[in-house]
C-alpha cells in the first residue's frame, strides 16, 4: 500500500495543540534549507548534525561548516547539535556491504543508524518528537525511511513526524535556496567516492 508521507505530515501538524519541540537530522544543510523553512512556523527546531557515514572527514567538516550557515541565514531561532565525526560507526554497519551500489543495503544500514541515533538523543533531551530531512532528496526512498523512523519510535518512546520533504516541490525550493544562500552543494551523499556518484 502507497503511503502518501507528506499528508500524514500535514495530518499530524494540523493536530498540533502546542508548538513542539522537534529533534530533526539533517544530512546536509542544503537539504535541511526548504524543511527547516517549512516546519519552522510549527515546531521549535534544534538541528541534529549526525552523519558518521561522510567521508573523507574534511568534507564532513565542510558540511557542518555550510549547515551552520544555512541555520544563521535562514529566518528562525534554530539549536543545533553536532557530534564529532566518528565514522567508526558508519564502518560497522557498512562492514561487508562497501560494494553495495547506492540505494541498496549499506543505504539502509545507514539510515537505520542515522535515524535511531536522532530517535535515542530526542527521547534523553525530552524533544516531543524526532524527524530527518533525508526525504528531501529524490534519490532516497521515503518510504523505507519512513519505516525505519516509525520502527525507531516505536523502540525509543518519542514521537515520529513522517514526511516526505521532496513533495509539493521541496527539493526544487532547497536548490533554490541553496543558490540564495551561496551554500556548497555535494555531488555525492557520504559513502560514495566521487567518482560514483548519482
Amino acid at each position: 500500500m502507497n503511503v502518501n508521507y507528506s499528508r500524514e505530515m500535514e495530518k499530524e501538524i494540523s493536530m498540533l495543540t502546542k508548538r513542539e519541540r522537534l529533534f530533526l537530522h539533517s544530512c546536509c544543510g542544503p537539504c535541511s534549507t526548504a524543511v527547516l523553512e517549512r516546519l519552522a512556523p510549527h515546531f521549535e527546531i534544534t538541528v541534529f548534525f549526525y552523519n558518521p557515514n561522510i567521508r573523507p572527514s574534511d568534507e564532513f567538516e565542510k558540511r557542518l561548516y555550510y549547515q551552520k550557515q544555512v541555520l544563521e541565514r535562514l529566518s528562525g531561532e534554530f539549536a543545533l547539535v553536532a557530534p564529532e565525526w566518528g565514522g567508526e560507526a558508519f564502518d560497522r554497519i557498512a562492514a561487508g556491504m562497501e560494494h553495495e551500489a547506492e540505494g541498496g543495503a549499506r543505504c539502509t544500514g545507514c539510515f537505520y543508524l542515522r535515524i535511531n541515533e536522532t530517535a535515542k538523543i530526542a527521547k534523553e533531551l525530552g524533544f516531543d518528537r524526532f524527524c530527518t530531512t533525508l526525504t528531501v532528496s529524490p534519490h532516497k526512498d521515503a518510504r523505507r525511511i519512513n519505516q525505519i523512523g516509525m520502527a525507531a519510535a516505536e523502540k525509543y518512546g518519542v514521537a515520529w513526524l513522517p514526511s516526505d520533504f521532496k513533495k509539493k516541490e521541496g527539493y526544487k525550493r532547497s536548490i533554490e535556496l541553496s543558490g540564495q544562500l551561496e551554500l556548497y552543494r555535494q555531488a555525492y551523499c557520504g559513502c560514495s567516492l566521487p567518482e560514483n556518484v548519482l
